[in-house]
């Protein structure tokens, strides 16, 4: 399983560790994924996913995972949550 958000995209980013005596070693920026179910209104039930922290406050800020999925671009959705968009659209639709 990657380590990268469902919603947003956010992977690991690589940098430094830089020591009191400016020596510098790689290390990797984990991002901080959990694993959520959101209740989705439109189609009546709850939506499993593995986004970072920062993308579960996007989705409680913007009102919901409905809301959030319909204003997000397919670019940066997972192919699970641009199947789960796919769905709240014909949902929405009839």
């Amino acid at each position: 399983m990657a380590r990268r958000c469902e919603l947003t995209g956010k992977g690991v980013m690589t940098g430094n560790t830089v020591s009191h005596a400016n020596n510098r070693a790689r290390r990797r920026f984990l991002p901080n994924l959990v694993n959520v179910s959101l209740l989705s209104e439109a189609l009546g039930r709850r939506v499993r996913l593995r986004i970072s922290t920062s993308a579960l406050r996007t989705v409680e800020h913007r009102g919901g995972i409905d809301k959030f999925l319909m204003k997000a671009k397919d670019v940066e959705l997972s192919d699970r949550a641009r199947a789960i968009k796919k769905e709240l659209a014909g949902a929405q639709q009839a």
